[in-house]
C-alpha cells in the first residue's frame, strides 16, 4: 500500500506543519529539551509513575489485583509493538520529512516507516495498563503518553494520525486483552504474595500482616457466603451474638 493521503491541503498535513512550525520559532536550548522529552524523557517518566504506583498499591487491600495489573502495562505494550509491525509494513507510509518540505527536523536518520508511531503505541499502552491497576496514576501516565505524541510530531518525524493511531492501536491492545491477561495474572500474583521471600514484590509487609488478620477474623463469613467483613468489625454483615451466662443461667431456673 503506497501510504495514506499526502496532498498539502490535507488536514493531517497542516497540522503537521503547524505544530512543527513551533519548532521553527522556538530558541535552540527548547528544541534540545523537546527532543529528549519526546525520545527518553516521557518514557522514563512513564517508568516512575509505574514504580509509584506500584509502591503505593502494595498497601492497599486490593494490591494483587492491581500489581496485576501494572505487570500487564508492560506486556501489553510488547504485544501492540509486535501487532504493529505488520501494520507498518502494509500501509507503507513514509517518514513525513521525506514527502514535504520546510520541515524542523531534530532527530536524524529515521528511515523506518511513519505509521503507526511506535513511541505512541509504546506510551498508551503502557499509560491504559498502569490505569487497570489505579485510576490516579493512570491518568497522570496517559497524560505523560499525549506528551510523548505531541513530542513526535512536533520533532517533525510523525503525522499526527501516526500518533493518534498509536494512541488507538495501545488503547486497544491493552484494554481488550486486560479481562484474560488479570484472569491468568490474579492468581500469579496472589501465589506470589504468599511467599516469604518475594511476597513484598506484591504486599507491603504491613499489609501482609493486615490481611492475615482479617483473614483469620472473617473465614467463616467467607465460607457462609456472608463476605469477608463477617469477621472484621467494620459492619458490613450481620454477625450473631453469643448468649451471656447470665442469660443461660436464668432460662435454666425458669425452665
Amino acid at each position: 500500500m503506497a501510504g495514506l493521503a499526502l496532498d498539502g491541503a490535507n488536514p493531517d498535513v497542516s497540522l503537521l506543519y503547524d505544530i512543527n512550525g513551533l519548532a521553527a520559532d522556538a530558541p535552540h536550548w527548547f528544541d534540545r529539551v523537546m527532543e529528549l522529552v519526546g525520545e527518553y524523557g516521557t518514557m522514563l517518566g512513564m517508568v516512575l509513575v509505574a514504580l509509584w504506583c506500584w509502591w503505593s498499591v502494595r498497601k492497599r487491600e486490593d494490591a494483587v489485583a492491581s500489581v496485576a495489573g501494572l505487570v500487564w502495562a508492560p506486556l501489553a505494550a510488547g504485544i501492540a509493538l509486535l501487532i504493529n509491525i505488520p501494520i507498518r509494513g502494509f500501509v507503507e507510509r513514509p517518514r513525513p520529512f521525506n514527502d514535504h518540505k520546510g520541515l524542523e527536523v531534530l532527530i536524524a536518520g529515521k528511515t523506518d516507516y511513519s505509521f503507526v508511531s511506535d513511541h505512541a503505541t509504546l506510551a498508551m499502552a503502557i499509560a491504559v495498563g498502569v490505569f487497570v491497576a489505579n485510576r490516579k496514576f493512570g491518568l497522570a501516565a496517559i497524560g505523560l503518553a499525549v506528551v510523548a505524541g505531541f513530542c513526535r510530531v512536533y520533532m517533525g518525524v510523525h503525522y499526527p494520525t501516526d500518533v493518534i493511531g498509536g494512541f488507538a492501536l495501545g488503547t486497544a491492545v491493552a484494554l481488550l486483552l486486560a479481562p484474560v491477561a488479570m484472569a491468568l495474572l490474579t492468581p500469579l500474583m496472589a501465589a506470589i504474595s504468599r511467599s516469604q521471600k518475594v511476597g513484598w514484590l506484591v504486599r507491603a509487609k504491613g499489609s501482609v500482616e493486615r490481611g492475615a488478620d482479617a483473614g483469620a477474623g472473617g473465614g467463616v463469613g467467607v465460607g457462609l457466603g456472608l463476605g469477608s467483613g463477617a469477621g472484621s468489625g467494620d459492619g458490613g454483615s450481620a454477625v450473631i451474638p453469643e448468649p451471656r451466662t447470665g442469660d443461660s443461667e436464668r432460662n435454666d431456673l425458669a425452665a
